[in-house]
């Protein structure tokens, strides 16, 4: 008995379909992004996050704009002095901080202005020539310092005059100035803020995306969805896309918050060192998603593993150890640590972007560190790959690493 292949023909009029070629992986990958797109709670969650950055930067900017008017109460000349050294120190220092001198017919009118709130504070001089910075229930440090400063610069100057000299001459020497062999002290303090947000960025992201794909593999293999997608593709393919699809929702996150960081800098005027943070915001980025990769593919076995949301909870251990790892690299390593660090997978997506803004990097090292996170992400990408196909159609209770690697495939 033979058997009849038929070949499809093409009515009349009628273009015969071409066959989808496209890979799997690409399909999961794109379904991935689009539920995510189409969720309200995370694309609000984002566009809340986007607001606070962005009213962040603003708020910063108005409080660094806006200035400080101070009122002293003064009772002699002496004082209306000091008052007025430490207006011009002010205005030569940020502009934004003034003081004014209120003169007051005694020591005892100077007090009560400030106890009718028309000065912030009273300067006199006690009879045994000390001063006294009075306040009403508080003394602003704003007005302390300043005022306290410009004090010691007019008893100096005046003790000075006392024994035939000037207060340059007296006090030569004695300014101490700040230098470093490497590195320049203003790039450090901006270091230090953005290592911060790079590391704050690297934890919440690879957090809550990393979850996401632990709970995703653990409600189709609780739902039985991933036994039906089995029969269309391969289970390699739906590792791969999800992977990939969370990976590049998680980039585009932090693109997005930096671009609204970036943005508000420039639009209050305080962007001046933006030109030495693109370059390495650059570089994290790229980190990022070799070190998330690697991540996503633990989060991925963990789910796979799992037979419900306890089990994660109880698993995540090793995968939150990795990431408070990098969290803490990025927050206090320093020095021959820190060069260390940026050189070990998943903890170098924090530790080398932060390494190159405090110092020069060289090139080749930072190739080295990419090549060795790429290398450890295409080990554990196969390595999960063959958990999760021999895991996920497992159901019953949750897998050991050891049982996992006993299944048959």
């Amino acid at each position: 008995m033979s058997t009849e292949i038929r070949t499809p023909v093409a009515t009349p009029g009628q273009t015969p379909e071409a066959p989808d070629n496209t890979p799997a992986w690409a399909i999961v990958t794109l379904r991935e992004v689009m539920v995510k797109m189409r969720d309200r709670t995370y694309l609000l969650s984002t566009l809340v996050t986007l607001l606070l950055i962005g009213g962040t930067v603003f708020f910063n900017a108005y409080m660094s704009a806006r200035g400080s008017d101070h009122t002293v109460a003064v009772a002699d000349s002496a004082a209306t002095e000091i008052i007025a050294a430490a207006d011009a120190a002010g205005s030569e220092n940020d502009g934004n901080t003034s003081f004014e001198a209120v003169t007051a017919d005694s020591p005892e009118a100077a007090l009560q202005l400030v106890r009718d709130e028309e000065a912030d504070a009273a300067l006199l001089q006690e009879e045994n020539g000390n001063w006294t910075l009075t306040g009403k229930d508080e003394i602003d440090s704003g007005l302390r310092g300043p005022v306290s400063e410009a004090l010691t610069g007019y008893v100096i100057s005046a003790n000075a005059a006392a024994a035939g000299t000037t207060a340059a001459e007296l006090t030569a020497g004695s300014e101490l100035d700040e230098a470093l062999l490497e590195g320049d002290a203003e790039q450090a303090v901006i270091a230090s803020v953005i290592g911060f947000a790079f590391s704050f960025l690297f934890y919440m992201a690879t957090i809550l995306f990393g979850m996401a794909i632990a709970t995703s593999v653990l409600e189709e293999k609780q739902n039985r969805v991933v036994e039906i997608l089995a029969t269309a593709i391969p289970i390699r393919q739906l590792l791969y896309g999800k992977v990939i699809g969370n990976t590049i929702l998680a980039v585009v996150q932090l693109a997005l918050y930096g671009g609204v960081a970036l943005l508000t800098l420039n639009l209050t005027g305080t962007a001046d060192m933006v030109g030495s943070i693109i370059p390495v915001s650059g570089w994290f980025l790229v980190f990022f998603l070799v070190g998330f990769l690697i991540l996503a593919a633990g989060w991925a076995m963990l789910g796979a593993m799992a037979s419900r949301s306890e089990d994660l909870n109880s698993s995540s251990t090793p995968v939150m150890a990795i990431i408070f790892a990098a969290l803490f690299a990025g927050l206090f390593a320093k020095g021959q640590l820190l060069v260390i660090a940026s050189f070990v997978p998943v903890i170098s997506s924090v530790a080398m972007p932060i390494r190159m803004l405090n110092s020069d990097v060289p090139l080749w090292q930072t190739l080295a560190s990419l090549a060795l996170a790429l290398a450890a992400a295409y080990a554990l990408l196969s390595f999960a790959a063959r958990i999760y196909r021999r895991a996920v159609l497992q159901s019953g209770g949750a897998l050991t690493m050891r049982k996992a690697m006993k299944l048959e495939q």
